[in-house]
């Protein structure tokens, strides 16, 4: 009897350790949401738990839609004590015409705690991404995400994390944009990140120079290890700017375009590709002068290393002028339709940003004539020059109301405006407006 009650007493205690267990997988799960978009999904996961060095981090993950299979992921870590505006590069319009170009993931790791736990991949940080990453594959269905390669952006304390992120995982790494790096970092470099293309920013010698850390020295430091090892590395600095203030993101998604178009693999391929060293460029950090690889005499180890010509005329624009300019326009808006609604016309539209520069505002004509701004006054969506968030997170609706009189045949159209005052051109759909009469009784 007792036997048989001891028999039974176990089994309730390894039913309960299940339960408690599944109850604890559930809880896990039910942290992660997904949040549908008009143009893809963002995926939310939390990561908790005594092994992390953070108190929480929660990464937010935007899929594009219509692509079938991810290529690869853009990995944006925020810097010291930026994690307060929460996720919002995910929700960057810029950001996800990006991604959706390339049919690439966009995650952004927001670490709640200090910086001095997380900076190193090492203490956990890196592990955590890594389940991150597998979470969203399967909320998702994009099981490739657990293996495809990364492009990391990092800012301050974030950038030092994407330097030790080459240490740690090179063979995951297609490139990398360190803005201003914190915390000079010691370490030496495994021979594989000398494929790895990075760019360094530094704002001048008075870079985040406090407490024994000087961005100036991080950056020249890990230029100069980089460089001997003959790795693809560029440096650029702007003293007319500061740590928290620079327009790094013309710079970065150009240079990453161009890393791209070489390195990452192929639609039936897992491997990424090397630079063609024969269409390289040097960079003279003196002069600012750019040279075609065969045709450079100088101190070749002193000197930046682009993927192409059109990645060092962009570091030559911003090194010389403190941002790079947009010369092209946006595409134009697409899916415009038009109901009619009391005394008003109802205009909604699709538009993918810019992504050389993102989308300022839209334009609304009757007739060819101006009829209407979205929004009225500020920006659609624009950047914050520290941490790069997206401001405001989330954008308008694409919608005008187009108070109309009368009736008869009318032509609508809508253009995009980018941040260098670019109009695309017009989407325009011919609108038959109804007679009110019915509609105002």
């Amino acid at each position: 009897m007792k036997i048989r009650k001891l028999a039974v007493s176990v089994r309730v205690l390894l039913l309960s350790a299940l339960y408690c267990q599944a109850f604890s997988l559930c809880s896990a799960v039910q942290q992660d949401s997904l949040a549908r978009l008009w143009n893809g999904n963002v995926i939310k996961i939390t990561i908790t738990g005594q092994s992390y060095p953070f108190d929480r981090a929660d990464y937010g993950v935007f899929i594009p839609g219509g692509v079938r299979r991810i290529r690869g992921v853009l990995i944006h870590q925020h810097g010291c004590g930026m994690e307060r505006f929460g996720i919002t590069i995910p929700y960057d319009i810029q950001y996800q015409a990006f991604a959706k170009k390339w049919g690439l993931a966009i995650m952004e790791p927001v670490l709640y705690g200090n910086c001095g736990g997380w900076r190193d991949p090492e203490s956990g940080s890196g592990k955590a991404l890594v389940e991150a990453l597998k979470r969203a594959a399967t909320l998702s269905g994009h099981k490739e995400l657990n293996s495809v390669p990364w492009l990391l952006w990092g800012h301050s304390g974030g950038g030092y994390w994407t330097l030790a992120m080459m240490k740690n995982f090179p063979d995951r790494i297609l490139a990398v944009f360190s803005y201003s790096p914190a915390f000079d970092p010691q370490w030496p470099y495994p021979a594989e990140v000398a494929k790895i293309p990075l760019m360094i920013r530094y704002a001048g010698n008075n870079d985040c120079k406090s407490n024994g850390t000087s961005c100036r020295e991080t950056a020249i430091h890990a230029f100069s290890k980089l460089r001997k090892m003959n790795a693809p590395v560029s440096i650029a600095s702007n003293p007319d700017q500061n740590h928290n203030f620079s327009f790094v993101r013309y710079m970065a998604l150009p240079f990453f375009e161009s890393v791209l178009l070489q390195r990452l693999p192929g639609k039936a391929s897992r491997e990424m590709r090397a630079l063609d060293n024969a269409g390289t460029w040097f960079g003279d950090t003196a002069t600012f002068r750019v040279f075609r690889s065969d045709l450079f005499q100088g101190d070749r180890e002193a000197a930046c290393l682009f993927p192409d010509s059109a990645s060092a005329a962009k570091w030559k624009e911003y090194v010389t002028t403190g941002t790079v300019s947009d010369k092209t326009p946006p595409p134009a808006p697409f899916d415009l339709c038009i109901g009619q609604v009391a005394d008003s016309l109802v205009i909604k539209w699709k538009a993918d940003a810019d992504i050389e520069s993102g989308i300022k505002y839209f334009e609304i004509f009757d007739d060819g004539k101006p009829a209407g701004r979205l929004p009225e006054k500020g920006s659609f969506q624009t950047f914050d020059t520290n941490g790069d968030n997206a401001i405001p997170k989330l954008v308008p609706e694409m919608k005008y109301a187009l108070i109309e009189k009368g009736k008869g045949r009318k032509v609508i159209s809508v253009r995009a405006v980018n941040h260098f005052d670019l109009g695309s051109g017009q989407t325009a759909a011919l609108f038959h407006v109804r007679a009110l009469k019915k509609h105002l009784r």
